[in-house]
């Protein structure tokens, strides 16, 4: 689709709030474009009071005309009750025990079309389905009758539904106080694709008559008409520019999130900065077809990414300040001199709960197809875990309960990633390298053993299989959450004061008499040092003083 027109006309209020509220990040690769056949999907909850834990429901049976209370995600607020099903499925995080995965980014949408009444909300719709649900086709229909039937209580929503076969991508709205329910449309991934949503509506054109990849709501296009939302030819109808809001916010702070992970992967994504920067030229597709193949690991550093390399680089700038930091500080947005301006949002954000990458895997047993690597905090810093679709038991260390936001617990992952990531933030260009070696050095050691007790385990019965791989998620969340307690009191003394401590054989260097070696004085780069001279002048230049000595 080519779209020939500026978006101009945009409130500055309306951008300062969308860019406020902008969420979460969900990546895709089908199982063709992956390295090992996997499908890949990520998520990452972006909030800015999000604890993040790793969530456990497990299986139950209920009797007739039992209810279920239905929760407000994102308030903990009541909103009403539904009939329960005879029987729910064990969920742990975002995957059930079948290897279903959904996930979201919020895009808000057209204000008129919250439902008031609804008692629905998208956080609800995703935990009650992977109760109810075995793949992703089971999924839509679950989700999308929840919402017909009882009404939808969020706002536009984009979600990732995979089961290891396919890959789907939902966008839902509700219908405000008009009807009950929702309009939606889902496409199918193709399997040698990437794809991805950051809090925009990335479905515009879909096909129409392609019931194995694309299915949809009866009146989604009429709807939009009755509304006054499009008028024109059903064949070139936008889900998007009908139901969601195409502004500066959506595009540079949204679309250039998958636009990066495009761009990491597949070669020509130039060709849609004009979309991203100013809303011209070709509309960022759904999918596109990578050069190269798609890892775990890579997937896993994609969560990391502040635009390295790109024209969008958070790194470059002097918001960067002098340590070339990638994150910028809320409000998104700011005036100068009467204009308004935007730092980046990039995928890895400082406000992240929690993230993961899902490996699904159709070649595995059942109980071992998917695993959840899982992940607290800013993603940039985290390690990912793995949890299987086995799994029945939180590690204490990600336990619900264990610490919260106010409340900080030493053995909880949440809390000592960010003791890690907070001191990294004070001088980012210095530190991160030793962030990076014990990351690293953790997250090849859980891939090792990863694939040895894979190996191992073939011809094992299921029960002793699946407490083995609890096992591997046990031990890997307690020896990660004593190795970052032992980094952050690492970084906290070498760069204690601004200074940096030397180090000799991987340790602090001392003097022949045992005291502390004289520390290094790193400073600052030479384009600091300028922006300092710049915005002071002379008041700071040294002038030798001309004194006569008799």
């Amino acid at each position: 689709m080519n779209i020939k027109r500026i978006i101009t006309s945009i409130a500055l209020g309306a951008i300062a709030l969308s860019m406020e509220i902008m969420a979460c990040t969900g990546l895709i690769a089908g199982k063709n474009a992956t390295t090992d056949g996997s499908a890949l999907v990520t998520y990452a909850a972006d909030s800015h009071t999000l604890y993040g834990e790793l969530y456990n429901q497990p299986a139950a049976d209920y009797p007739k005309r039992a209810m279920r209370k239905v929760i407000e995600w994102d308030t903990g607020k009541y909103l009403g009750e539904i009939p329960e099903v005879a029987h729910t499925y064990r969920t742990i995080g975002n995957m059930n025990e079948h290897g279903l995965v959904i996930v979201e980014s919020t895009w808000g949408g057209r204000e008129e079309l919250v439902d008031t009444t609804g008692i629905i909300d998208y956080g609800s719709l995703i935990y009650i389905t992977l109760q109810r649900a075995k793949t992703a086709k089971e999924a839509i229909k679950v989700m999308t009758d929840l919402v017909k039937d009882y009404g939808y209580a969020s706002s536009g929503e984009s979600f990732t539904i995979a089961d290891g076969e396919e890959v789907w991508i939902m966008e839902l709205i509700g219908k405000g106080n008009v009807e009950k329910g929702a309009v939606w449309v889902a496409v199918r991934i193709p399997d040698d694709c990437i794809s991805g949503h950051a809090n925009h509506s990335r479905i515009h054109k879909f096909p129409l008559k392609d019931k194995n990849n694309c299915v949809y709501s009866p009146d989604v296009i009429k709807f939009a008409r009755k509304q006054g939302y499009f008028n024109g030819k059903d064949e070139d109808f936008s889900f998007s520019l009908a139901y969601a809001i195409t502004d500066a916010s959506a595009l540079r702070g949204c679309d250039a999130r998958v636009w990066s992970y495009y761009n990491r992967f597949a070669d020509g994504m130039n060709v849609y900065e004009p979309w991203i920067l100013r809303g011209e030229g070709e509309v960022l597709p759904l999918y596109v077809k990578p050069t190269r193949k798609v890892g775990v690991r890579e997937m896993q550093n994609m969560m990391r990414d502040h635009f390295e390399g790109t024209s969008l680089d958070m790194t470059k700038d002097i918001g960067a300040g002098a340590f070339k930091l990638p994150y910028r500080w809320r409000p998104l947005t700011y005036k100068v001199d009467g204009e308004t301006y935007t730092h980046e949002r990039a995928i890895a954000t400082q406000q992240t709960g929690f993230s993961l990458v899902a490996q699904l895997r159709n070649d595995k047993p059942d109980f071992m197809k998917t695993i959840l690597w899982f992940g607290v905090d800013d993603a940039n810093t985290c390690v990912y875990v793995p949890f299987y679709n086995c799994t029945t038991k939180v590690p204490h260390e990600f336990a619900v309960g264990n610490g919260d936001l106010y409340t900080l617990s030493w053995d909880a992952a949440f809390w000592v990633t960010n003791y890690v990531a907070n001191q990294t933030y004070q001088r980012y260009s210095l530190m991160i390298d030793d962030v990076r070696k014990v990351q690293k050095e953790l997250e090849d050691s859980i891939a090792v053993d990863v694939n040895l007790i894979e190996r191992e385990i073939a011809g094992f019965d299921t029960e002793t299989a699946c407490k083995l791989l609890q096992d591997v998620s046990n031990i890997w969340s307690k020896k990660y959450v004593t190795r970052y307690k032992q980094l952050g009191d690492f970084l906290l003394v070498k760069y204690l004061d601004g200074n940096v401590k030397k180090e000799k054989d991987g340790k602090f260097e001392r003097t022949p008499e045992g005291m502390p070696a004289y520390p290094h004085f790193p400073g600052y780069d030479e384009k600091y040092y300028r922006s300092i001279r710049d915005d002071a002048g002379e008041n700071l230049r040294v002038i030798e003083p001309k004194i006569n000595q008799k």
